[in-house]
């Protein structure tokens, strides 16, 4: 069997978790069978991996350059068994492809347009084409993988003409051996001095973030909280990625405010490296995952793999992640109907945050304790072993 996977994000262009999760499928599928992943952002050297320019250089506009993008990664699965798509930016190219070769395509939801209307602050009019896009691809496709039960659920809403028996739960993964804190004297060496690196003081409590700029994350919420938190708490930010210059510049007011009223605010605003990030990570007490929108959230899971608590937001897909009073605590929330996840109060939202926040950072044996539970955990069910078979198995199920 042939399968072509279709991406946006493909090392070393990674830059959410739709890109981790095509990554590690990737490698664990080709266990099982032969595959070709068909990615943006131009040329690639690694075996089996075709990166693709714009067609014609494209027209300047984001989201019609998604297409001619899609255009010839389309054209090239011709001897694909199937073709598996993600995110809207490679839906069509999916969509396309199972038409043109005749071939069955599969589609993974990470994200929905209609449930991120905050977009349309990014791509403008291209937020009705991206929106296009994902429903054409998404009511042509005869499997449709959700990232958790709550993601299937927004499937079935944002589009009832989708067949519920086409769409099936498979949860992201993690390689919680790679995502381990430091072990080693050579290890934790490496990790001392990255943490001392970015000003991070290893014997105070210490929140961090993880995540794109984007009004999906709830980052501007996160730091409303940290205003209420006892001033010896420090909150690392490993944020960049805006999608708006709007919500940076909110973002950057927010940090510059704190920052003249207490110290230990510190904004790590490049991608790190995975064995520097986990040494950030691990240096913290607690993970913190204010998501307004969040099908799944692999951070909460590569965060979990490490060993730290997570406080999370209890919406969408976190609470088959999360295990509250178990492996963290879930925040509830009462969210506005239009589809932008707005807290219905957010005064409210934003206080059980920081309450959250606090109560597992004063106690930091059982914030321990929650950490060593969420590692089991994300070891148990989150495996990419576990979610490779069972994607090559719904792979057989659709070709036979």
């Amino acid at each position: 069997m042939r399968a072509d996977i279709l991406t946006r994000e493909y090392p070393p262009h990674i830059y959410g978790g739709a890109g981790v999760h095509v990554t590690e499928l990737a490698a664990v599928l080709r266990q099982h069978m032969d595959v070709e992943v068909r990615a943006f952002d131009g040329p690639r050297d690694e075996p089996g991996v075709t990166g693709y320019d714009a067609l014609g250089g494209g027209v300047g506009d984001a989201s019609l350059d998604v297409l001619a993008h899609n255009l010839p990664m389309a054209n090239d699965c011709a001897g694909a068994d199937l073709v598996h798509s993600h995110t809207w930016y490679a839906n069509m190219a999916g969509h396309l492809a199972a038409k043109l070769h005749g071939i069955p395509h599969i589609i993974s939801a990470h994200s929905l347009e209609p449930l991120r209307p905050w977009k349309a602050e990014q791509l403008g009019g291209g937020y009705r084409v991206s929106s296009w896009i994902e429903q054409t691809a998404y009511e042509g496709a005869d499997a449709i993988i959700a990232v958790s039960g709550g993601m299937r659920d927004d499937v079935l809403r944002s589009y009832p003409n989708v067949d519920p028996e086409r769409v099936h739960v498979i949860h992201n993964g993690i390689d919680v051996d790679a995502w381990a804190a430091p072990e080693t004297d050579d290890e934790r060496t490496a990790a001392d001095a990255v943490v001392a690196d970015w000003g991070i003081d290893p014997n105070r409590p210490a929140i961090v973030f993880v995540g794109r700029i984007t009004r999906q994350k709830g980052l501007p919420l996160f730091l409303r909280a940290v205003e209420q938190l006892p001033p010896e708490v420090q909150v690392v930010l490993c944020a960049g990625a805006p999608d708006t210059k709007d919500i940076m510049t909110e973002v950057s007011g927010l940090v510059s405010s704190l920052q003249e009223r207490r110290d230990g605010v510190i904004w790590i605003d490049k991608h790190l490296p995975r064995p520097e990030l986990v040494a950030v990570l691990d240096a913290c007490t607690a993970f913190v995952c204010p998501s307004v929108y969040e099908p799944l959230g692999i951070v909460n899971l590569e965060a979990m793999a490490v060993g730290l608590p997570v406080v999370a937001t209890a919406t969408g897909g976190i609470p088959e992640v999360v295990v509250d009073g178990e492996t963290g605590i879930l925040v509830p929330i009462e969210q506005v109907s239009d589809g932008t996840g707005t807290p219905i109060d957010p005064d409210r939202y934003i206080a059980d945050l920081a309450a959250a926040l606090a109560e597992v950072v004063s106690d930091l044996d059982r914030a321990k304790e929650w950490g060593a539970a969420g590692r089991a955990r994300a070891a148990e069910h989150f495996s990419w072993e576990t979610i490779g078979e069972r994607t090559a198995a719904l792979y057989n199920d659709i070709l036979r």
